[in-house]
């Protein structure tokens, strides 16, 4: 299994960043702007329901604080010594913000210790529900762990395959062929990679989007070249492909049976190891590898099946005299094949 961990960064996010237009979060700004430099680094949100009776222990600095109105109604039943002794007391726990939804008015005395210690009091228009599941994404997707990979992404008939190798093997050339076979670059050089959940997700940094390096030509700008259709900003990694350089005397895989994995942020991808050599058309080669991914994702193994097709025309053709194969001898004879 090969590993790809380098370059990956430390994901935060400012609570001054939720208050930017490009955020869509339609937040504003009521109390504590001493802290807008604290930051955010889960993006699961909390309501501290449990805190405001006064059991802080699972308070965690780096969660974004909702205060709605089942919170507030409390609140505003507890005598103003009581509110003020329970403000005070979840005040002093490390917060990064506050976010007061549905426009509610937050206690003065909430507005008073959040100046005091520097903790942000934000308010939206927006009901609970809907507001998390915006400040949700939007966490998710700045939050995500990113990296950097030296490859070329190309969506080929809707599959994500990351296409690797050192530098000079011919990654952007095998790339190009693809989208004059119709397919759609999404990155060419670097790839940036982000994994939300269990998905990893690849673009194309700012700066070199829609273009290729092409050793000869050099900087073409494909989205000019071949049209929209051509190009794509993010897609989905699915698949490996690495380019490498034939060495005579080598074995390479000639059933399909090798399973081998790519792990990319702690994620496995299938991996295709693809001998570069004179005579071979990588990008045919590289189509026909998606195809079969995609028809082993639905189930079909073309490589599994012709053995299994082998096996039973050597058991069909062994003597009534002699013992069939049993599973495991038939297993152990796969393996020698493969090796």
């Amino acid at each position: 299994m090969e590993r790809r961990q380098e370059a990956r960064e430390g994901a935060k996010v400012l609570v001054r960043d939720l208050l930017e237009p490009s955020s869509g979060l339609g937040l504003g700004l009521v109390a504590g702007a001493a802290g807008l430099d604290h930051v955010v680094t889960l993006s699961r949100v909390q309501r501290p329901g449990l805190a405001l009776t006064g059991y802080t222990e699972y308070i965690r600095y780096g969660r974004v604080q909702i205060l709605g109105a089942s919170e507030l109604g409390y609140l505003r039943k507890l005598s103003a010594a009581r509110r003020a002794a329970v403000l005070r007391r979840l005040a002093s726990c490390r917060i990064s913000c506050f976010v007061v939804t549905k426009g509610l008015d937050a206690p003065a005395e909430l507005l008073a210790e959040a100046d005091a210690r520097g903790i942000p009091i934000l308010v939206t228009p927006a009901e609970s529900t809907p507001f998390i599941k915006a400040l949700s994404a939007l966490l998710e997707e700045r939050l995500a762990l990113r990296l950097h990979l030296h490859a070329v992404l190309i969506d080929v008939f809707g599959l994500g395959v990351l296409i690797v190798g050192e530098s000079g093997i011919g990654k952007s050339e095998c790339a190009l062929d693809l989208i004059d076979r119709g397919h759609r670059l999404v990155a060419d050089d670097v790839v940036e990679i982000r994994r939300i959940g269990d998905v990893l997700i690849g673009a194309s940094p700012d700066l070199t989007r829609y273009h290729m390096e092409l050793r000869g030509l050099g900087v073409i700008n494909i989205k000019d070249l071949y049209g929209v259709s051509s190009i794509r900003t993010s897609q989905r990694v699915e698949l490996v492909v690495s380019l490498e350089r034939w060495e005579a005397g080598r074995e390479y895989d000639r059933l399909g049976l090798q399973d081998e994995k790519f792990l990319i942020l702690e994620q496995e991808m299938s991996l295709i190891r693809m001998p570069v050599a004179p005579g071979r058309n990588l990008a045919i080669l590289v189509e026909v590898a998606a195809r079969n991914q995609l028809l082993k994702e639905r189930g079909y193994d073309a490589a599994r099946q012709f053995v299994e097709r082998v096996d039973e025309m050597i058991e069909a053709k062994t003597t009534s005299g002699r013992r069939p194969l049993s599973r495991r001898r038939r297993a152990t004879a796969e393996r020698r094949r493969v090796r």
